[in-house]
């Protein structure tokens, strides 16, 4: 339901409160004293049968007596009743209800999915059950038991724990930290994080987004809501459960790498969330993003009266991999001329023990002038030399005209150790962020940078890929289902090698031998040639080979694999009496003797399916730990950034006299790996350990993939997926009436390149008439919007002439937050109006937008705008005034 009627929740014009009682340690009481004691403006009415009233107010029996409908109602009944009372709130008209009872329990045929049943027939909201309540500071709302009213502020938290909620509170209060809203979402059989950061991202008031987490139940809901929110204001996330033990029962080294923390945080980290450990790290991080969110590098120049604090800063930046910043040649001679003799001439400026606010000022104005850093540290220590208030005041007089002058302004930071009062209250009211330590100011840097980092990362343009680049799904369904109808978990290496080849992944060619003499057979073409063979154990009960003694290596004889394959069978039947042994594997011996082992894999995560998982391979891989995990799908900046995350990257680059590794043709087999696990769902494991890389490309030595059936609610290709990948069964190849081939897609980051050369072709006038104003400079940023799309909430199709590549128009539309509505847009190149493309492209959104289940596709458009007006009109659109704006006409077809 995302946001419908969550505005009923978060700001109601009246509340009931069902259950409320004059014992002073119920739920019921402390709800409505703090309705009451909060403020609370609007009507407050009161459900207990065994009352006539409470604390003054009227209560009356049943909620079917109360005169009229509440916006809210706050339910702290006994478990039984829960489910009742929302029919009852549902049947009345109430919008939204905040369920504090636990105990409902979980699953079907429980008390909470009756609730969750009753408040849907009804379209009421549910938040909760088992929480503490909202807080809305702003409207005086307190409906919660929470000991205390948090001050108003601009910060949303969003908390699965009622208890880590009021912590928050009652932390940020003596830290005068104020919030635009606190909700406790305990069980979320309806409300959940999704709703709430839907919610969130648009509201004015809120400036940054708090999340508690413990689990996510809508994988695919949850990264859809946070990747937009992530784009439109900083979203912090603390996850408890960072060090429970994950992936026992791994069958293959991928699995175990993969654990449930590692996921969430490779999950949040697509999602462009900013993650933190701790409360302090939380609203440390809070506190740089309120007051600053713009930084243009990395760059930290370190402005100090003591040398100790400022090397300990600079300690800091190295342990969270910052950097540094230089001094520039012509900031150097300034600072020269302004500063004594003793300064210290490098990064930490420390300006000696004595400095006063002039000194401060002359620093502080020449490095925010300086071009070689990007953001300053400013750090005082108190000394009777000087006065850390006035120096205080100075650097804030500074900063202020720095501001005035430029813009973007370079983001200053402040550290006065053991700072008054008076220090700490001017720097938070001139909007620079300040903190108790170094070591806080630094995090708080590093925060912004991994902020910046993260939008980037959300806007990056990817390269293309490959052209050559054209797996065969056709080759590859047999294999899986010939394996599915024999009742098989792991494919066989034959079969495994035909899967790869189908997608272009390099693997070593498994040739099957039932016995020694087949295994002598399948050797020798390799053998002749002077090539070294590997025979492997074949069997479905033994996942490890090597552990059973089932490799043997270098190979260069007949009577040595005619040995080797009679050791292999028999250790394999006495160190497994009970497996199923179809004989050995026959596989040319790959000798790279300066390649790289690494492990590629895809593992199955039961929250948010498949992860692609990239490190260090070889027999000793969890021991190593050395791994980095995504959820797909990538693309090549995304694999790029992957394999960055790892410590072997850095042995991927040349030394001595190694040359680099092809890290293209890494990042491309991950592509590849996420683009087979998009196209079947039923691929549930991946481990390609180890991958050998050289400069010469990537060659996977030994594989396992295990399948399973599609799940029955997942069906089809990426029904697993958390992102929802490139939808390909959306591509067409379609003509014009006049014979024009086109290849209608959908629209992909890297088409970024095909807009400008397309914009020289739409006049101005066109231009106006999509954008409703005139369009000057087409930017990465506003190209972005329309190339870099969440295919959960939107749609474009490209169209794009088959013969020049090039681009020739585009429609889109984009849900509304409940999913039930869809606006659209078209453009198209001005010298092919009335070609027959515009009515091919709207024809296409309209059957998409009914294969999604929209009830309506509905737009805005100019009223001059004759020409897509007609089209509307002989499309079936309803086309009425726009209330709003007398130049504009709505148009809307039910579909």
């Amino acid at each position: 339901m995302s946001i419908y009627r969550l505005d009923k929740a978060l700001a109601p014009r009246s509340v009931v409160v069902v259950g409320a009682s004059p014992r002073e340690k119920s739920p019921g009481h402390a709800v409505l004293k703090n309705l009451r004691g909060g403020g609370f403006a609007g009507d407050i009415q009161l459900v207990n049968p065994h009352y006539d009233a409470i604390e003054g107010i009227r209560a009356v029996k049943s909620y079917a007596d109360l005169p009229g409908a509440p916006d809210l109602a706050v339910i702290g009944v006994p478990p039984p009743a829960v489910p009742s009372t929302i029919a009852a709130a549902g049947a009345k008209g109430t919008a939204a209800a905040v369920i504090l009872t636990s105990g409902l329990g979980h699953g079907p045929g429980s008390l909470a999915e009756a609730s969750e049943k009753a408040a849907r027939a009804a379209g009421l909201r549910l938040i909760g059950p088992n929480c503490l309540g909202v807080l809305v500071p702003s409207v005086k709302l307190n409906a919660s038991f929470a000991a205390s009213m948090p001050r108003a502020g601009d910060l949303a938290l969003l908390s699965q724990s009622g208890a880590i909620a009021t912590g928050l509170v009652e932390w940020a209060a003596v830290r005068g930290i104020g919030f635009s809203a606190v909700v406790s979402i305990g069980d979320s059989v309806d409300v959940d994080f999704a709703d709430l950061l839907d919610y969130f991202a648009m509201d004015r008031a809120t400036r940054a987004i708090l999340l508690y987490i413990e689990s996510i139940k809508d994988a695919r809901k949850f990264m859809s809501a946070a990747r937009a929110a992530a784009r439109a204001k900083p979203v912090l996330v603390i996850k408890t459960g960072r060090h429970a033990q994950g992936a026992k029962a791994a069958m293959t080294h991928t699995g175990a790498l993969a654990g449930s923390d590692a996921v969430y945080d490779a999950a949040f980290r697509r999602a462009g969330l900013l993650r933190v450990l701790d409360l302090d790290e939380l609203f440390a991080a809070a506190e740089t993003l309120g007051h600053l969110t713009s930084l243009a590098g990395e760059r930290l120049a370190i402005l100090t009266n003591g040398g100790g604090v400022g090397v300990l800063a600079v300690d800091r930046l190295a342990d969270f991999g910052g950097a540094l910043a230089d001094i520039s040649p012509g900031t150097m001679k300034k600072l020269d001329a302004a500063l004594p003799p003793i300064w210290s001439r490098a990064d930490p400026i420390d300006i000696s023990g004595d400095a006063d606010e002039q000194r401060y000022a002359v620093a502080l104005e020449y490095l925010l002038d300086d071009d070689a850093n990007d953001a300053v540290l400013v750090m005082n220590v108190p000394t009777a030399l000087a006065s850390p208030l006035a120096a205080a005041t100075s650097v804030i007089a500074v900063t202020e005209r720095h501001r005035k002058a430029c813009s973007p302004a370079k983001p200053v930071f402040a550290v006065w150790i053991g700072a008054s009062d008076p220090a700490a209250e001017a720097f938070d009211a001139a909007g620079i962020p300040s903190y108790a330590t170094e070591s806080d100011a630094v995090g708080g840097f590093m925060h912004l940078v991994r902020y910046r980092q993260s939008r980037e990362q959300l806007m990056a343009t990817p390269p293309s890929l490959p052209q050559d680049f054209a797996p065969d799904m056709q080759a590859v369904r047999p294999i899986i289902d010939a394996v599915l109808a024999e009742k098989r978990t792991w494919l066989d290496p034959v079969e495994m090698t035909k899967l790869f080849l189908a997608y272009g992944i390099p693997i070593t060619p498994a040739v099957l031998a039932h016995n020694p003499e087949e295994a002598v057979a399948a050797a020798k073409p390799h053998l002749a040639a002077g090539n070294a063979v590997v025979l492997k154990i074949l069997s479905p009960d033994i996942v490890h080979k090597s552990e059973v003694g089932g490799v043997r290596l270098g190979l260069i004889a007949e009577q040595d694999v005619r040995q080797a394959a009679t050791d292999i069978l028999s250790r394999a039947r006495a160190a497994k009496p009970d497996a199923r042994i179809d004989g050995v594997t026959v596989f040319p011996m790959i000798v790279r003797p300066k390649a790289r082992e690494l492990i590629v894999g895809l593992a199955d995560d039961p929250t948010f399916g498949p992860v692609i998982v990239f490190g260090q391979g070889g027999t000793a891989v969890e021991v190593i730990d050395d791994k980095a995990l995504a959820l797909p799908p990538l693309d090549l900046a995304l694999a790029r950034n992957l394999i960055g995350r790892t410590r072997v990257s850095r042995i991927l680059k040349a030394y001595r006299n190694v040359p680099a590794a092809d890290e293209q043709a890494i990042a491309l087999l991950l592509v590849k790996l996420s683009q087979l696990a998009a196209d079947f769902s039923e691929i549930r494991e991946i481990d390609l350990n180890p991958v050998l890389a050289d400069e010469t490309g990537v060659i996977a030595v030994d594989a396992r993939v295990s399948v399973a059936p599609a799940e029955p609610h997942r069906r089809g290709p990426s029904g697993r997926f958390a992102i929802r990948p490139y939808p390909k069964a959306w591509e067409r190849h379609l003509t014009l009436p006049d014979g024009m081939n086109l290849l209608v897609r959908p629209v992909r980051p890297e088409d970024e390149a095909l807009y400008p050369p397309f914009f020289t072709h739409v006049t101005q006038q066109d231009l106006r008439l999509r954008f409703f104003a005139p369009v000057k400079e087409f930017s990465h940023a506003f190209i972005a919007r329309f190339t870099q799309i969440d295919y959960a909430r939107a749609m474009a199709f490209i169209a794009i002439d088959e013969t020049t590549a090039q681009m020739l128009g585009v429609v889109r539309i984009h849900a509304d937050p409940n999913y039930e509505t869809a606006e659209y847009a078209i453009l198209i190149r001005s010298d092919l109006k009335g070609h027959g493309l515009g009515w091919l492209l709207m024809e296409l959104i309209i059957e998409y937008a009914r294969a999604e289940g929209f009830s309506s596709v509905r737009g805005q458009v100019l009223r001059e705008n004759t020409t897509m007006l007609e089209m509307c009109r002989k499309l079936g659109f309803r086309i009425s005034s726009d209330s709003q704006d007398p130049s504009l006409v709505v148009v809307n077809l039910p579909v």
